[in-house]
């Protein structure tokens, strides 16, 4: 495998340079430092606020505030972007949460009850990934997911559902990687088959939610060597974004940095006949609207 990043394909940087994408607060882990994109160039939090923001990218979700508020007074840099150098813009959170089921196709898919409480289960942190990021194909049952992410940028404990959305910092690009094998054999257990190294790919970088005209309806999709897989809206979630957070919080304290794998649409590997899998070479293409595009070579 080679261990250089690789170079972000030329329709994947012109999707991130798009006109629409300007102006927008993406926060964002460049060469491992905390970040703001700003147009297309890149203005490190810490040199710019003499450290009131610390260079850990998970400085920017633990002073949300604080990085929010400086940001807006922040104009272009005279470093200029390079999306090679984008890491996972939530590297390394207290908790990671994801959601089964949340879609009712892919229940039917599935073959499972559509479930009447989130179905919850975790990716552990070290499977999390950057946006470009080869992803390591572990036997013939490797699977795709497209999935918006939520960032928690403010401490939420037993958040009623009206109030939800102010504890998000932002929103993101997530792929829950499976090896379905893992999945099922370990009872129905999916968490240590949902985070093998590199099995949780995010990015390209957090936008924040007030940038969206309405985050509760936003396009996202998947696409195998350029044939797309999944195709749907987060309005179609079961449990949306508030009622997540309402019933997480209901049980346990949601932290800044804390992330939510909120649930993937129907037209995995697993819901074809006979099931498709990743395979080395394959790349996967992961969007959404008014987020931005990861690109992800299997080896």
């Amino acid at each position: 495998m080679d261990p250089r990043p690789r170079a972000a394909p030329t329709a994947v940087r012109a999707q991130l340079s798009t006109p629409d994408a300007r102006d927008v607060m993406r926060f964002a882990n460049v060469a491992g430092r905390a970040s703001v994109v700003i147009d297309d160039t890149v203005v490190d939090l810490a040199e710019a606020t003499d450290g009131r923001i610390g260079p850990d990218p998970m400085d920017i979700y633990r002073s949300w505030d604080d990085a929010l508020q400086i940001s807006r007074g922040l104009g272009p840099s005279s470093t200029p972007l390079d999306l090679d150098q984008l890491g996972c813009p939530v590297p390394m959170p207290r908790q990671v949460f994801a959601i089964g089921l949340n879609y009712r196709r892919h229940a039917e898919e599935a073959g499972m009850a559509v479930p009447t409480k989130p179905a919850t289960f975790t990716k552990f942190p070290s499977s999390l990934a950057g946006p470009f990021d080869d992803v390591t194909v572990i036997g013939d049952a490797t699977d795709w997911e497209v999935e918006l992410v939520v960032v928690i940028g403010r401490t939420a404990d037993r958040v009623a559902h009206d109030d939800a959305w102010s504890h998000v910092a932002g929103l993101t690009v997530g792929q829950d990687i499976s090896d379905r094998y893992l999945q099922m054999a370990a009872g129905a257990q999916f968490s240590l088959g949902k985070s093998h190294r590199g099995f949780g790919p995010m990015g390209p970088w957090v936008v924040s939610i007030d940038e969206f005209d309405d985050p509760s309806d936003l396009s996202l999709g998947c696409s195998i060597d350029g044939e797309v897989v999944q195709d749907a809206r987060t309005r179609d979630l079961i449990f949306d974004v508030p009622t997540l957070i309402e019933e997480l919080s209901s049980v346990l304290t949601l932290w800044p940095g804390d992330v939510i794998f909120t649930g993937t649409p129907s037209g995995v590997g697993m819901g074809y006949s006979p099931p498709r899998a990743l395979a080395p070479g394959n790349v996967i293409e992961t969007w959404i609207d008014g987020i931005g595009t990861m690109r992800n070579r299997c080896v």
